[in-house]
């Protein structure tokens, strides 16, 4: 198999978001008298776009009947679009897995359950703009994963089929996502949830740091020649 298009989440799989995820759900969360929740919450809070965001957060600090939901809402959007990128960061050895996937001739995208403009934001922000061939959050007619329909979009805008796609997220929500677009599925270990709770999923590879991945394409890659050969 020659892939020809790499899909990445974004938090908890090409960015280290948690500390600017954490301090604005706080900062938003003050504003109701209530908090805060810690990193190791927000890694299980997370995931699965800022409205459920905030709805866990809520529950987490004791507001069960989500009293002030529709009030805190867009206080964190306004405190979010101000302190997003905050001590924001690429998890170590993404940017030379990148790179590898670049020489190999890979298209490279983004999908996101960030909204869209937050998604660009932060892409640009953190690896410059135009480095990603799409970046895909949630708009009208892009449901948030795991539907599937970010990643099929992305992948229909770089011209690949999803059997030469490979995705890659850190939450069940990524595995589900790459399952239901039918695409070879990576769950990364360095993100924001446990072994156990992607293998659950069945994906295609569970790798521990983003070098492990360039190994295991170089040993596709080995086979995939010495097959050509043998004919």
């Amino acid at each position: 198999m020659e892939y020809k298009c790499a899909i990445f989440d974004l938090d908890g799989t090409l960015v280290n978001s948690i500390h600017a995820l954490t301090y604005c759900t706080n900062l938003a969360l003050e504003r109701c008298n209530m908090g805060p929740v810690t990193e190791e919450q927000m890694m299980h809070i997370v995931g699965d776009g800022y409205k459920m965001q905030m709805r866990r957060s809520l529950i987490a600090c004791g507001d069960t009947e989500l009293v002030h939901y529709e009030e805190i809402l867009p206080v964190y959007m306004e405190i979010f679009a101000k302190n997003c990128l905050y001590r924001m960061h690429a998890y170590n050895g993404i940017p030379e897995l990148l790179s590898y996937l670049r020489h190999q001739g890979m298209k490279l995208a983004v999908v996101s359950n960030k909204p869209h403009a937050q998604a660009v934001n932060t892409v640009e922000a953190v690896f410059g703009k135009g480095f990603f061939d799409a970046v895909i959050g949630e708009r009208e007619g892009i449901p948030k994963k795991p539907d599937p329909t970010g990643a099929l979009t992305a992948a229909g805008e770089l011209g690949a089929k999803p059997e030469d796609c490979l995705y890659f997220g850190d939450t069940n929500t990524d595995m589900q996502t790459g399952k239901n677009a039918k695409m070879t599925t990576i769950g990364v270990l360095w993100g924001f949830r446990g072994k156990e709770e992607l293998q659950e999923f069945s994906p295609d590879y569970l790798i521990e740091t983003p070098e492990e991945m360039i190994g295991i394409l170089e040993e596709k890659q080995g086979i995939l020649c010495n097959d050509i050969e043998g004919r």
